[in-house]
């Protein structure tokens, strides 16, 4: 399936998660300082192992950053 990953067309597995595109976008896989939206909703750290994406959606992976 393809979703929009960060303004980037990907391919993701059928059945694929919000935590396999948190994995791909080069975010850390512990999540820390990172948020995510699917479709401009943000989805929860603690659901992102059982939402699933569907054909089309955007995603948007943000981290934070420390700096002046």
């Amino acid at each position: 399936m393809m979703v929009v990953l960060n303004g980037e067309p990907r391919e993701l597995s059928e059945g694929a998660t919000v935590d396999a595109a948190v994995e791909i976008s080069g975010a850390p896989p512990a999540g820390r300082g990172v948020a995510v939206a699917v479709d401009g909703e943000v989805v929860p750290r603690g659901q992102w192992q059982r939402t699933e994406l569907r054909d089309g959606q955007r995603v948007e992976v943000l981290q934070a950053v420390q700096g002046g």
